[in-house]
């Protein structure tokens, strides 16, 4: 039986793309453990097929070697893409620095499309899968996440048109609606720094990216992902993470009044502002 491989883009230890990178090997699979920088995958290196590759999905250039050196180790074949890879930004609209919110985009949207076409080819003579990490992030209007949220509301939508276009072709796409999950997506955010006239500066202290994140740990969330992805018959939205249940339920029954105190509560030091 031919072995079958995966593709999962951010493995850097401690993050989602490492927990699924161990879960795949796991299974037997050959896993394809790609980050920006290689050296930040950890031990993943060290088992048994699992061939660690750098891949920046802002670089063209970097997702082409990635494709050929897959379209080299499996006949041109690949089974499953998982587009992790995302990054955090942290600001006020008022605020916000439009170049690094696009250099945001260009990771957690751009970045995502352009993988997913690069190895396109692979994924349809496999008859695979395209798992797109989406998040519940999406849905929520959290306060000083914009940049952040939006990208994943982009993302979210683009999986599940992207869902319709492949099915055709006999390629599944997963839109993981992803909750509070054990990451360091958090502790790589860079520290908010209020310009001096922000109407936010009384608060900055209270708004930093959050070094204590918890949620579902990372390797139950990717035994659950990988199980999804190899069942087969898996597609279109998938939720799992903490407060899925309350985004998913009863948060569209929820009074406006309501859910926006519910996400001002989430949401450090912010309910700490006093009207002018």
């Amino acid at each position: 039986m031919t072995q079958k491989s995966v593709l999962i883009t951010g493995c850097s230890e401690g993050g989602i793309g490492h927990a699924l990178a161990v879960e795949y090997q796991k299974r037997g699979l050959k896993v394809f453990a790609t980050a920006r920088n290689p050296s930040k995958i950890g031990d993943l290196t060290s088992l048994p097929n699992v061939i660690a590759i750098a891949l920046d999905v802002t670089d063209p250039s970097s997702i082409a070697a990635a494709a050929k050196t897959v379209d080299a180790e499996t006949g041109g074949k690949l089974d499953i893409l998982v587009n992790n890879a995302g990054v955090m930004y942290h600001m006020p609209v008022l605020d916000m620095d439009i170049a690094k919110a696009k250099q945001l985009y260009e990771v957690n949207v751009w970045g995502v499309i352009s993988t997913t076409q690069a190895f396109a080819d692979m994924l349809v003579k496999a008859k695979g899968v395209v798992a797109n990490i989406g998040s519940i992030a999406g849905l929520s209007p959290l306060p000083l996440q914009a940049a952040y949220n939006s990208s994943k509301s982009a993302i979210n939508n683009t999986s599940e048109v992207l869902r319709l276009e492949l099915a055709p072709l006999g390629v599944r796409v997963l839109t993981v609606l992803t909750g509070g999950v054990t990451s360091e997506i958090e502790n790589n955010a860079e520290k908010v720094v209020l310009p001096e006239n922000s109407y936010y500066r009384s608060i900055e202290k209270d708004i930093q990216p959050s070094s204590n994140w918890t949620g579902l740990p990372a390797d139950k969330y990717a035994e659950w992902l990988t199980d999804k992805t190899l069942d087969g018959k898996s597609t279109g939205q998938i939720w799992k993470g903490e407060s899925t249940g309350l985004v998913r339920w009863v948060g569209p029954f929820l009074p406006q009044w309501l859910f926006d105190y519910l996400l001002i509560a989430h949401t450090k030091g912010f309910g700490k502002m006093q009207p002018l």
